[in-house]
């Protein structure tokens, strides 16, 4: 290769200097040095740095002294992963067997002649009481207008509510146990909960609602044992008109048509 501004060994006998121009180099292969000079690869006396390659895995501590890795979070674990999917379905075995027994006991069980058979019994006094303890100041409801929800409607419609209570939490409990719409069934037990701790009952409501929580939260990946492995695609298709949405679309690449006979 020439060196710039040097003098070519073949010079003319004039003795005046030939001077051979610099070959164009390709600007993505050039390097430029401290001196000015353009030079290509392996002239500057660098090797370019070798691509980063993904590390496939989970690494949820960070690694000291050295450029981690790419990595999936806890919350992604824990919440996206079908590994994950072992300990939604724990959770779901617990809190689904528990509504399911709650509901069992207002229908058939010990609480049948208070909620079911009772005339709305049960509920009527649990609202009673919520609005007596609201108005002393010792318990009861919290607030002053869902106090006034309790006395103006809960109380005078009790049976039905009673009654709709009822299959409505051994519903959530059969949906929350079999992973069928999982997001869905919690968020339903999570409302349940809430409107018993307003009305002034703990109990085991605020572990209930907690569960219930990571449970929404867990909506894609709960179920994954469960019915939602297959009902959330379908529901995915039902909402797309029926195309698979698991299959990628491929768009054709635009092509543009030559102006030669219009230039002319």
């Amino acid at each position: 290769m020439a060196v710039p501004m040097g003098l070519r060994s073949d010079a003319t006998s004039t003795g005046a200097p030939s001077i051979e121009p610099l070959p164009l180099a390709e600007p993505h292969l050039t390097t430029p040095t401290a001196d000015g000079v353009v030079a290509g690869p392996g002239e500057s006396g660098e090797t370019e740095p070798a691509a980063p390659t993904a590390a496939v895995g989970l690494y949820p501590f960070g690694l000291a002294g050295r450029e981690e890795p790419q990595r999936m979070r806890v919350s992604e674990w824990l919440f996206r992963s079908h590994q994950a999917s072992v300990v939604w379905l724990l959770v779901r075995i617990w809190l689904g067997y528990q509504w399911i027994n709650a509901g069992y006991q207002k229908i058939w069980g010990s609480e049948r002649s208070a909620f079911w058979f009772g005339n709305g019994a049960g509920v009527k006094g649990f609202a009673t009481s919520g609005v007596a303890g609201s108005t002393s100041g010792k318990g009861g409801a919290s607030y002053g207008w869902w106090a006034g929800v309790l006395h103006n409607f809960v109380v005078p419609n009790a049976a039905w509510i009673a009654k709709f209570i009822s299959l409505a939490e051994i519903v959530i409990g059969l949906a929350i146990l079999l992973g069928f719409f999982t997001g869905a069934a919690a968020a339903a037990g999570l409302s349940l909960n809430i409107v018993y701790m307003f009305s002034g009952s703990a109990g085991v409501n605020p572990m209930y609602a907690i569960l219930s929580v990571l449970l929404v939260l867990a909506w894609r990946n709960a179920g994954w044992f469960g019915l939602d492995r297959l009902a959330l695609p379908a529901w995915r298709r039902l909402r797309a008109g029926g195309i698979d949405t698991s299959v990628p679309i491929t768009v054709p690449p635009l092509t543009v048509p030559p102006l030669t006979g219009a230039l002319q």
